[in-house]
């Protein structure tokens, strides 16, 4: 059976990007796929200290952290995956700060030894899993993923984990009011693009 990890970086319960990524868990799961989400908001990670203690030891495997967290548990899972949701709200112009912490952990994924000049991706030689983006914004759409960082972090978050990215999501105009809700024109390109993961 395929296992889809779902990282939800989203700070609100029931908000546009939790129905996202749950209306995609449906529609995955219909498919016969195994889906796991993750409330960042919910899980012990610590902030990185930038000590790069994990990026000294070589290897493809990532590198070990000197935080005792939720971190580690989380990297297994990623490991165990064979495909990937990213998620996050765009705040102020860029993923939210939960996302941003779980993204800096992400640094065991890089080979830097001291003397080299910049780090190598451990997963860059790996074969690729799949990876879709979501994210919403108050701006169109469209526009959200040109100009805010978003679409960029969440790439890299892709990328840093060794995954090619097969589609991605961006809902906007989602701030008119409090509590917004899918459209129906929303939920059937995440059947679309659930599809593509498997």
């Amino acid at each position: 059976m395929i296992k889809i990890l779902a990282i939800n970086g989203s700070y609100r319960d029931d908000g546009i990007t939790d129905q996202t990524v749950e209306a995609f868990a449906e529609a995955l799961r219909a498919a016969g796929a195994e889906v796991e989400l993750i409330l960042l908001r919910e899980y012990p990670i610590e902030f990185c200290l930038n000590c790069r203690a994990c990026t000294q030891q070589p290897g493809a495997a990532p590198g070990t952290c000197l935080h005792h967290d939720g971190m580690q548990d989380l990297i297994d899972k990623i490991e165990r995956a064979d495909g990937y949701i990213l998620a996050s709200p765009t705040n102020f112009g860029s993923v939210t700060a939960i996302f941003k912490r779980f993204m800096e952990r992400l640094a065991v994924y890089a080979y830097w030894p001291w003397d080299m000049n910049g780090p190598k991706f451990r997963k860059a030689q790996a074969p690729m899993k799949k990876a879709l983006l979501v994210s919403s914004c108050a701006a169109p759409g469209i526009l959200g993923r040109w100009f805010f960082g978003t679409d960029k972090q969440l790439k890299m978050t892709a990328k840093t984990i060794g995954a090619e990215i097969v589609g991605a999501l961006f809902t906007g105009m989602i701030a008119k009011e409090p509590h917004p809700k899918l459209s129906k024109s929303v939920r059937a390109k995440i059947k679309t693009l659930a599809g593509r993961l498997i």
